[in-house]
Order: C-alpha cells, then sequence, then structure tokens
C-alpha cells in the first residue's frame, strides 16, 4: 500500500494498515512521511522576500500583497505587519490582489506530482479569506471592521477567498489529492471573533471553497492555533476533511473524538501543554491516547511533529519519543 492508498483510507476510516504521518528527519535520519506537496512559484518580477535590517533593532521585508513586515532580528517567525496595503477602505476600490492564479507559477509542480507519485499531495493555498484579509488591514484594524464595517469586511473577504478557490482549479488540473491553508483562528481561551460573527462573515466563504474543492474532487486540509472548539462543529457540517491542530488539549481530545467520524485529525503531541514538560511518560500516554481517541474509528488521525523546536523550547528528542509510539502502536488490525 503506498502513502497515497494509506491516506486516502484514513480519511475513508477504512481500516488501513495503520494511522497516517507526517514526520521530518531527525538527526539526519529520515522518518515516514505520507505526506507530500506542490507550491507556487515566485511571481516573476518580484524580489523573493528578504529580511534587511531597519535601523531600530529589527528587520522588516515587504511582500507581494503590499505589505511590509517587521520582526526580531535572527528570527524563523514571520513577524508582524507594520505597514498594510489598504490603510482606509477607499484604497480596496484600486487594490490588485497577487498573480496566485497565473498558472504559469504552478508549472514546475507537474514534476512534482510525478516524484511524488507514492505521496498524497496537499496543494498549498493562500486561505479562505481570514488569514491573509486580517494583514490587508492589520489584524487589530481587521478585527474592528468586522463590528463597524462588516459590508466591506464581506467585500475583501470575496475578493481573498476567491483568489483561493482560483488556486484550488489549478492544483485539481495538476493531479493534487488535496489543498491545505493556515488560519489561526483562536487565542488560548476563545475564538479571535463570536461564533455568531464567524457564521454571518466567515462561513459562506468556507462553505464555496470547500464545496469547490470536493467538486474538484479535492480534500481540504486546515491549520488553526488557539481554541478552535466552538467552530469545530460548524467545520464539521461544512465538510471539512482535516484539522491541523498542534494543539488539541485546548480543545480537549475527547471533545474532538466526538466529531471523528466527520473530521480527520493532523497533529502532533499538544506543543504548549505536553511537549514542553519534556516528561518521556507524559508525552507517550497522550500520544497513545491521541491514537485512541482521534484515530479510533478505522482512520480519522495522521500524526505529525511540529516543526520549530527551538521556538517550543524542546529537545527534539522529546517529539521522537511521540513518533516511536506513534509508529509502534498506531496500527489497525
Amino acid at each position: 500500500m503506498t502513502s497515497r492508498d494509506l491516506i486516502r483510507r484514513v480519511l475513508e476510516r477504512d481500516h488501513p494498515e495503520r494511522i497516517g504521518l507526517g514526520f521530518s528527519d531527525y538527526e539526519g535520519q529520515p522518518r515516514v512521511n505520507d505526506l507530500g506537496g506542490m507550491g507556487m512559484a515566485p511571481a516573476p518580477g518580484f524580489e523573493e522576500r528578504r529580511w534587511e535590517p531597519d535601523g531600530r533593532g529589527g528587520e522588516t521585508t515587504h511582500d507581494e500583497w503590499g505589505l511590509t513586515w517587521r520582526r526580531l532580528p535572527g528570527r524563523t517567525t514571520q513577524g508582524e505587519v507594520i505597514d498594510p496595503a489598504l490603510k482606509t477602505w477607499a484604497d480596496l476600490d484600486t487594490y490588485q490582489l497577487p498573480t496566485h492564479d497565473d498558472p504559469a507559477r504552478y508549472a514546475h509542480n507537474e514534476k512534482a506530482r510525478e516524484e511524488q507519485a507514492d505521496k498524497y499531495v496537499l496543494g498549498g493555498i493562500a486561505g479562505c479569506a481570514f488569514n491573509q484579509a486580517r494583514y490587508l488591514r492589520k489584524l487589530e484594524q481587521y478585527l474592528e471592521d468586522c463590528a463597524a464595517y462588516p459590508e466591506q469586511i464581506r467585500r475583501l473577504n470575496t475578493m481573498v477567498n476567491d483568489l483561493a478557490i482560483r488556486q484550488v482549479d489549478l492544483y485539481a488540473d495538476l493531479g493534487a489529492d488535496g489543498v491545505m491553508y493556515c488560519e489561526d483562528w483562536g487565542t488560548e481561551d476563545r475564538l479571535l471573533v463570536s461564533p455568531r460573527m464567524w457564521d454571518d462573515l466567515f462561513r459562506p466563504g468556507f462553505q464555496k471553497l470547500i464545496g469547490r474543492a470536493h467538486q474538484r474532487g479535492l480534500t481540504v486540509w486546515m491549520h488553526s492555533c488557539g481554541y478552535v472548539k466552538d467552530i469545530v462543529p460548524r467545520l464539521a457540517d461544512l465538510g471539512m476533511d482535516v484539522l491541523q491542530l498542534d494543539q488539541p488539549e485546548l480543545s480537549g481530545l475527547e471533545f474532538l473524538a466526538d466529531y471523528g467520524d466527520r473530521i480527520t485529525y493532523w497533529c502532533p503531541v499538544d506543543i504548549q501543554k505536553i511537549l514542553p514538560t519534556g516528561n518521556r511518560e507524559l508525552i507517550e500516554s497522550r500520544a497513545r491516547e491521541m491514537i485512541r481517541l482521534l484515530g479510533g474509528r478505522g482512520g480519522g488521525f495522521v500524526a505529525k511533529d511540529y516543526g520549530d523546536n527551538k521556538s517550543l523550547g524542546c529537545d527534539p528528542l522529546w517529539q521522537h519519543w511521540a513518533y516511536e509510539v506513534f509508529v509502534e502502536e498506531g496500527k489497525y488490525e
């Protein structure tokens, strides 16, 4: 059975031989990774994103969305937007989206599909509006606008969401198996917007994107940080295929398992409550609970590692303990 077939059966809860695995190398040695990827080439004529000293102890860069970012020096994080593209809503009338729907920027993926023929391949898209739209106004202003200018928010969200849907079509044409995007919806204890506001301003975009992907034969995978418990039932109703949660303990494994007949989870051992403890017994026991609860329906679970041990203050060995449990015990009879 290829990795591609295995992930399909994981998503269908069709009792594959084991849970799905998506792990990076450890101490120079490859670990099991069932997933492949496709991406977008840099825009022609646009200089690749480079961080430069800003003279104030930080680094700045510009991107093709028209945003200026700043971060602390020497970091690998994205930083924060300090100069948005849409300083006023009048700017939206003349704003030009980047060329994420240019087929020429995806031509190299034909070779990528061939080279990853045995993998379940995901194409990266801009996000279901929120992930990108919030930066175009700056996050704090965008959230205020959700309350003060909902019609303008709907207009901006639709522009960004429709661009992502055009990316969905491009990946479908290239033979991808699914699409993946990131939208961080939660703080540590609540959503960034109320569930009622989410239904009003964001649910329609999710419905449209998921519907289009399914129409084209693709699954939809979404990363989200923080507390997302309030929208998990909504995402299940809309047909979300996979939720990538780095903090599954915030929602609770038992709660997530209640929706495991419809949503597959793609998670490491929790990166804040469990991994940073360095407690081998705790890490291994939670890995077993993830197999039992998230993967307990003959599928429905893909285990992974978190890609930035340094930011977590974790020894890579701690994640390897979890990996060994996932490999040795994540099997279906």
